[in-house]
């Protein structure tokens, strides 16, 4: 995996330098997709080079040329475009297009942001370079946490089997929505480098930190609902069932949660800054339950947050306090809603009219181009995990021969599950000799 590389260090520096925000009207153009394949390499490279530990170049450049506040910009912008456009294109009854991945590549703009977000927010210095944009990056993370506690009691993202759908649109609903838990969870991890800052002693200079903290310690009833344990774990997209000798184990997303609590508990800055009502501490009493042995031996320094939580039950609360306050607020979503308020009718039929009806040269060329950004060894190589058996989910190494989209542990697995995989297996190998 050392000698493979996607971009040369000067073609990701003219990637990086040519990142730029687009009207919601633009989406999906032929400027925009160029842009969205940029963002593509830049994520799988910086992907290659933490999984190889070569540097951090990609993260370099965003900083170095002040490109941070551009993605934050970008990632909002198409989620209102998902939010106020996308669902007037799923309601044109006429509307029915013969391939619908120009839409899917504006839908999955996010997750590509998102993604490269979480990769560069590791190091401190990313936060810092977002300057007042990390205001619009928390409430962005809030509105995602509040989707997952609201599928909470659903056990996870929407199912994706028995969803035959005849309308194209309505399958690319599907998949929206799928994608969306996926979303959200890597918005957990944005949130939680975010609250690595907090440990600074900021001043009044600091205004944004400051504020980022602030609006960040309401997300606490949030995070509330996310710490409970489980018996499926979600990872490398999909859903696990955790053997009993596992469910004590913390899994990535767990410890992405106490560390954010950690952070936002006991930090100094944020003690001083923190008020604690009566309803405050009876919901963070309720983590002394989750606080288990297991889990200490596991994240050790949460002993910490153990002994804060044994003096919170004897400390007097705080009643709410009644002081003026002036406070920084985001305003990227504001003023992209203001822009465009009574538009999105008129930025749909545009882009019915101009954008996702390709013709099927455009689409040739374009799958073509597509084909050069997401290239099979570049994506086996920054997958985040070992493959899974389709049949039993325990770690495969083996390929189906025919189509090379399934993974299997062992023959017995592959043929158990040619019942449910063999006509899409057919359709997948008739597509690769057709080319």
């Amino acid at each position: 995996m050392g000698d493979l590389e996607l971009l040369l260090p000067g073609e990701a520096d003219v990637l990086v330098r040519g990142l730029r925000s687009f009207p919601l009207r633009e989406m999906g153009s032929e400027g925009w997709n160029q842009q969205h394949e940029n963002v593509e390499k830049l994520n799988m490279q910086a992907i290659l080079n933490a999984t190889v530990s070569q540097g951090e170049p990609i993260q370099e450049l965003l900083v170095t040329h002040g490109k941070i506040p551009t993605l934050v910009e970008e990632l909002i912008a198409v989620e209102m475009w998902k939010q106020k456009v996308f669902p007037v294109l799923c309601r044109v009854e006429d509307f029915k297009p013969q391939n619908t991945f120009p839409i899917y590549m504006v839908v999955h703009h996010e997750a590509s942001i998102i993604n490269l977000l979480e990769t560069v927010f590791f190091h401190k210095e990313v936060c810092e370079s977002a300057e007042d944009t990390v205001l619009d990056l928390v409430d962005y993370c809030h509105r995602k946490l509040t989707l997952l506690v609201a599928r909470s009691g659903c056990g996870g993202p929407p199912e994706e089997e028995g969803s035959q759908d005849n309308n194209p649109m309505q399958a690319l609903q599907k998949q929206a929505e799928l994608m969306e838990f996926e979303i959200a969870l890597k918005a957990l991890s944005v949130l939680r480098y975010i609250t690595d800052c907090v440990d600074r002693q900021w001043s009044v200079s600091h205004a944004p930190q400051l504020a980022h903290l602030k609006r960040m310690q309401r997300l606490h009833p949030v995070c509330w609902f996310l710490s409970p344990g489980k018996l499926q774990q979600f990872e490398g997209s999909r859903w696990y069932t955790v053997a009993p000798s596992e469910q004590q184990k913390l899994s990535k997303l767990d410890g992405q949660v106490w560390i954010a609590l950690y952070n936002l508990l006991l930090s100094p800055e944020a003690q001083a800054r923190y008020c604690l009502t009566s309803f405050a501490k009876g919901h963070l009493l309720k983590l002394r339950a989750f606080l288990t042995d297991t889990l200490l031996d596991q994240l050790p320094n949460l002993a910490h947050l153990q002994s804060f939580l044994a003096h919170l039950a004897l400390a007097e609360t705080q009643p709410p306090k009644k002081d003026l306050v002036l406070e920084q607020i985001p305003e990227i979503w504001e003023r992209l809603e203001r822009e465009n308020r009574g538009k999105w009718q008129a930025i749909a039929k545009h882009q019915l009219r101009h954008v996702f009806s390709p013709s099927e040269q455009d689409l040739r060329l374009q799958a073509q181009r597509w084909a050069e950004t997401y290239r099979l060894d570049v994506l086996e190589a920054v997958a985040p995990e070992r493959p899974r058996c389709a049949y039993c989910s325990a770690e495969a190494s083996k390929r189906c021969s025919r189509c090379q989209n399934e993974w299997y542990c062992r023959r017995e697995c592959q043929v158990k599950h040619w019942e449910k995989h063999g006509k899409t297996c057919v359709l997948a190998a008739q597509g690769d000799r057709a080319k």
